[in-house]
């Protein structure tokens, strides 16, 4: 591999070539807080030359080079430029302007105009909207999520550039008639000081050796994700023929299904539990070594296409609004239950079962079966009595995700369904630990961090008992039989009165009227209306904190017993 390396400024660079941001690059990801650090080191640099770092190049002709590693520093440098041009332009100085624009736009050997800093991502946000010196021609242009950073960036350095001016206006020891000629002398310093800034140059003979730099450096800046090492593994097998580039085509899609999702998730954890549910189970700083052996050139397409594929499954498992159709509705009640206990160990597990549903391996009632284990073992294991697993869980999940994948026919997928529901009674809780912690969840307007999984208990017990109710479930709200105004008061307590044993749902209308009615009074209104009531609660004429707790205890058990049962 050969190497050259020099000294240069950034008016010799930019002046000196074209550079490109090939396809295998990250978009532009700096925050406020990057940004702030190269206004900093221009800051610095005011008086004399300044070193901020390296930059990676490979040579593609005469004066055209693509950019390894430094993108961000230089797309960054490139913007500041630009906020600089547009702020000699706005004080009628058109011959600076036009002098930093060189550095932005130039004609080439053919005297055609090109922009110094090419880019196929954020196409043609950046070229319109920041590198053009004028108004845009395109006014309309739909901003993609990528390109956020950039319009913020773009934002923040105009608005630093901005107060250069904006503190000789408000300087009173400086005449009105000279602020003008002092606003161009400090922007004239701060060309300078943009202009001087230096870097490491380093050449790259050719495109293979660009791919290898790509995974080793860590310069200054973010370092690489694994989302972006994969796709620079892509794009070194796949290389692109014509102009049509299905890599960028086909990842951009992945990206999109996943940072589109209302779910908080990203790249990174996708790529890891896609790897999960199909191969062993490797620590996140550990997967591209992993991955890089086993994707190789011949292989390369299909793992690109089952990465597509598998980022609408992985949304649906964390957005169950997201792909499931009304015949599915118990698949995305489960999922949302799941989310509510936020799990993340049986993720593989969920990718494989719904990549089984998908592919007709395994038939809906299949997946239902499977995903109603899954969420009923972790209400009692994790939602109700918190319990920790030792990394057992995790192994399990990953293993039958294994399995899943490698099962060849609908009897095989089958038997590793049952296999794992066997696990999962077996490492259920017992009636003792699980009715102990049923009883400490809590509900009042004081305490709500159980709301979420009191509506879930409440609703799935109204459920059981055939409840019925004017309105739709998530329309209806939480009573107290015994009113949180007596909180305090006699032998009540926020504990007992936030018991699930004092709790039900209830329409918001009857709710209001209800109040702090007294318990035979409210039992008498509810009567009169129809309104469901639990069986428990029905047959009392007075209501204590004795009997809450006893109507508690007996909750536990059909919740332990039935409801949540795992079969």
């Amino acid at each position: 591999m050969k190497i050259e390396s020099e000294d240069i400024d950034v008016e010799n660079l930019l002046s000196g070539g074209y550079f490109k941001i090939p396809r295998f690059q990250r978009p532009h990801s700096w925050d406020d807080e990057n940004i702030q650090d190269l206004w900093d080191d221009v800051m610095a640099a005011r008086d004399d030359d300044y070193f901020i770092g390296s930059m990676v190049v490979y040579k593609t002709g005469k004066q055209e080079f693509n950019v390894v590693d430094g993108q961000q520093r230089l797309t960054t440098i490139t913007v500041l430029l630009c906020a600089i041009r547009d702020a000699f332009s706005e004080l009628g100085e058109d011959d600076l302007a036009e002098g930093v624009h060189q550095l932005v736009e130039r004609k080439n050997r053919s005297n055609q105009s090109e922009y110094v800093l090419q880019t196929e991502t954020s196409f043609p946000y950046l070229q319109e909207n920041i590198l053009k010196f004028g108004e845009p021609d395109l006014t309309e242009l739909v901003e993609m999520a990528e390109e956020d950073a950039l319009k913020s960036a773009h934002l923040l350095l105009r608005r630093q550039v901005q107060t250069i001016s904006e503190a000789v206006e408000v300087n009173a020891s400086i005449p009105s008639e000279d602020k003008r000629a002092r606003k161009v002398s400090l922007l004239i310093k701060l060309r300078d000081s943009v202009f001087n800034l230096k870097v490491i140059f380093v050449k790259l003979e050719n495109e293979d050796d660009a791919y290898l730099i790509f995974e080793t450096l860590n310069t200054r800046g973010k370092d690489l994700a694994v989302t972006d090492l994969v796709k620079n593994h892509f794009a070194k097998l796949l290389r692109k023929k014509n102009t049509v580039d299905s890599v960028k085509i086909k990842w951009s899609k992945v990206l999109e299904t996943i940072h589109e999702s209302s779910a908080d998730i990203n790249s990174d954890s996708y790529i890891y539990h896609f790897w999960a549910s199909r191969h062993e189970a490797v620590p996140v700083k550990k997967l591209y070594p992993v991955f890089k052996k086993r994707v190789e050139a011949k292989n390369a397409m299909s793992y690109l296409d089952d990465l597509v594929a598998d980022s609408k499954y992985y949304r649906a498992i964390h957005e169950p609004s997201f792909m499931w159709d009304k015949n599915e509705k118990a698949i995305a009640r489960s999922l949302s239950a799941i989310q509510l206990f936020r799990l993340v160990q049986p993720t593989p597990a969920l990718l494989s079962l719904v990549r089984a549903y998908k592919q007709k391996k395994i038939k809906l009632s299949k997946l239902v079966e499977a995903l109603v284990a899954i969420e009923n073992f972790h209400f009692a294991f994790t939602a109700v009595t918190s319990s920790r697993s030792s990394g057992g869980i995790s192994g399990m999940y990953s293993s039958f995700a294994r399995k899943l994948f490698e099962s060849e026919d609908a009897n095989s997928a089958a038997n590793e369904i049952r296999t794992l529901i066997v696990k999962l009674q077996e490492r259920r809780p017992p009636l003792d630990e699980f009715s102990v912690s049923f009883r400490q969840i809590q509900f009042t307007n004081a305490n709500t961090k159980q709301k979420g999984l009191v509506r879930y208990i409440l609703q799935k017990f109204a459920e059981r008992d055939g409840f019925k109710f004017a309105v739709d479930f998530d329309d209806l709200t939480i009573e107290h039989l015994t009113p949180q105004s007596l909180i305090g008061k006699g032998d009540w307590t926020a504990e007992n009165i936030g018991e699930l044993g004092n709790l039900f749902l209830l329409d918001p209308s009857m709710n209001g009227k209800l109040a702090a009615k007294p318990f035979p009074e409210k039992m008498l209104m509810l009567q009169d209306g129809g309104y469901s009531v639990p069986a428990f609660v029905a047959s009392k004429r007075e209501w204590s904190a004795s009997q809450i707790r006893d109507h508690t205890n007996s909750m536990a058990v059909v919740a332990h017993n039935a409801i949540w049962s795992i079969r």
